[in-house]
Order: C-alpha cells, then structure tokens, then sequence
C-alpha cells in the first residue's frame, strides 16, 4: 500500500496509466521515448535553396541593368566599329575591318580632338585640384558654420551642366559680356572666347573648374580628417609651423587620394562633352569654328548624330575606352610604387 503522498511524488509509469490508454502514451507526453519527427524533405531542401540563392538574387538586379544599358551597348559599340554603318540605313551594314581606326589614325581631325582634349584637361584638371586642396585645408580648421561652408562647396556640382555653361557662356560673351568688361576696364583689349584657340580652351575648362573644385575639396577634406593627429603634434613638438605640417604631414599623407582624383578628373576630361557643346552654341559639336575646342567627346557625337557615321563614332568610342584603359594602368604602376616607398 502507497500513502497520498508517494501516489503524488512518484507519477504513475506507463504500466499504471488510466485504463484504456496506449501503453506509450504517457511517455510520448513528455517528449521521451521515440524522438520527435524532423522536418519535412521539402522544406530542409528550400531552406538550403534559400541559403544558397538568396545573395545572387539580391545582387542581381545590378547585373541585369549593366548587361542591359552597359554590356550589351559595349559589345554592340565593338561590333559597329568593323562595319560600314549609316544612321540612315542600320539595317545595311558591310563589313570593314580595322578599316575604321586606320581612318581615325589618318585623320587631322582625330589628332586634333585628342590635343584639345589633352590641354583642356590639363588646363581644368592642375587648377581644380590644387584650389581643391586649399579649400580643404580651409575647411579643416575650425571654423563657424562649417556645414554651411561644406554645402556651399557642392552647390557647383549640384547645378546642371546647361545652367552652369549657359551662365558662363554669357559671361564671356564677346559683346557685353563681364569677363570682357573687367578686361577693359584694367586696359587689355576684349578677347572673343568662342574663336580664340586658348581663349575659347580656357573658357571651358573654367566651367570645368567651377564645377568640380568644390567636389574635390570635400575629398580632400575627408582625407585630411582621417590624418592622426599625433602627426601635426610631433611636428609642432619639433618646431613646424604650419605651412610646413601642411607640406611634410599633410600632402604625404594624402598621396592615394590625390592620385584618386587625378585618375578621375583624367577619365571625366577625356569624356568631356556637354561644357564644350553647350558652349558653342550652333557650331557646339564641332568645336568652334576651326575645330579649336572640339574634344573626343564632340568628335564622336558629331561623327555618329551629325554626319551619321556610327561605324567611325563607334571605332572613336572604343579609342577613348582604350585611353581609359591606358590611365588606369598607369594608375596601378604609380600606386604599386607608392605602397613600395612606403
């Protein structure tokens, strides 16, 4: 005979359990005996899918645009640039070779689009970034409203290529215009911008330069405030002042992003197209009259939309692609030798 008690503290086995119950019933009940079924085939097999497809699914979308407005584009520019083709006719195309580029080769015209792009590019470039690193090294002090000055810095670069060249375009007009008011006013005959070679080359690279400097600056700004600061310290300790923190600690230490934005004012000068073409007005895709200021940008456009020779505008567009690849490399170099010096 068991008391009350024990009846309570021992619970009854599956031997004592109610009549009419199954014998594993009781131990089923409280997670003993056989285990438990797992899950369904299915579902273990969509977990693993999903662990599986689910980064190439996210990532996809990118690679489907870049196939479809890049890639394709690429490849079809290729294809254009060994064949005779009109933009008249698409759908008559014959074939050429290389025939195309030996033509660009030839060409005064090509030779001609590839200096200008050179000195215009050189002309915006070597200003921008260096009125880029003093702003920068402006901004780097503690100043009152350094937000305000740092938004005022990207409003050139937020304002569109057409209301940008159109306000300098009137700017440096020839009858009128303030450039040619305050040449006059210090005693220099007015300059005619538009036929000028230097004259119309420097007009668009200062829209270039409007444009970009501020962009730059906040780059260098950003780099500048990654320096440690125990640098301009140790440099004080030892009696710099701070021009020569700014040449010894600052410059040195702002090497790759200095080369970054030499390598990216490179690529956006050799693609330079909508300054010079808004500039020019009616003779815009052909560079000025003479051709003075027409880049590889404007002598392609002009190729392909004007004339409607898309086989020689394609070939001029994989030129420029091979220009680009050739800074690149250069890049690459330069940063090796860079990271070895260091």
């Amino acid at each position: 005979m068991t008391s009350p008690k024990q009846a309570l503290a021992h619970p009854a086995s599956s031997a004592e359990a109610a009549p009419g119950s199954q014998p594993g019933a009781a131990r089923g009940a409280h997670g003993r005996g056989t285990p438990p079924e797992g899950p369904s085939p299915w579902r273990s097999k969509l977990y693993r899918w999903d662990m599986k497809a689910s980064p190439y699914v996210f990532i996809a979308p990118f690679f489907v645009i870049f196939g479809a407005f890049s890639l394709i584009p690429l490849l079809y520019t290729a294809w254009y640039s060994l064949h005779n083709v009109q933009l008249s006719s698409l759908d008559t195309q014959t074939w050429a070779g290389l025939d195309n580029y030996k033509n660009l080769l030839s060409s005064d015209f090509f030779w001609n689009a590839l200096k200008n792009t050179f000195t215009i590019g050189v002309i915006s470039t070597v200003p921008q970034l260096l009125a880029a690193i003093g702003l920068a090294h402006l901004l780097n002090y503690k100043l009152r409203g350094s937000t305000v000055w740092r938004v005022v810095m990207l409003t050139p670069y937020a304002t569109s290529v057409a209301a940008a060249t159109l306000v300098f375009t009137l700017l440096y007009s020839w009858d009128g215009g303030m450039i040619n008011w305050l040449l006059d006013f210090v005693g220099i005959d007015p300059i005619n911008w538009r036929e000028s070679d230097w004259g119309s080359q420097f007009a668009v690279s200062s829209i270039v330069i409007w444009r970009w400097t501020g962009y730059n600056a906040l780059i260098y700004l950003a780099a500048m405030q990654a320096i440690p600061t125990d640098l301009y310290e140790s440099a004080a300790i030892d009696g710099a002042n701070r021009w020569q923190q700014f040449l010894h600690v600052t410059i040195p230490q702002l090497r790759p992003t200095i080369l970054f934005t030499v390598v990216v004012s490179t690529i956006g000068a050799t693609q330079l197209f909508g300054e010079p073409l808004l500039f020019g007005g009616v003779s815009g895709s052909k560079g000025g009259s003479e051709h003075q200021y027409q880049t590889l940008g404007l002598y392609m456009y002009d190729q392909g939309w004007i004339i409607g020779n898309l086989g020689k505008a394609s070939a001029i567009a994989w030129s420029m692609f091979l220009i680009l690849l050739i800074i690149a490399a250069i890049n690459l170099l330069v940063t090796r030798r860079l990271r070895k010096s260091q």
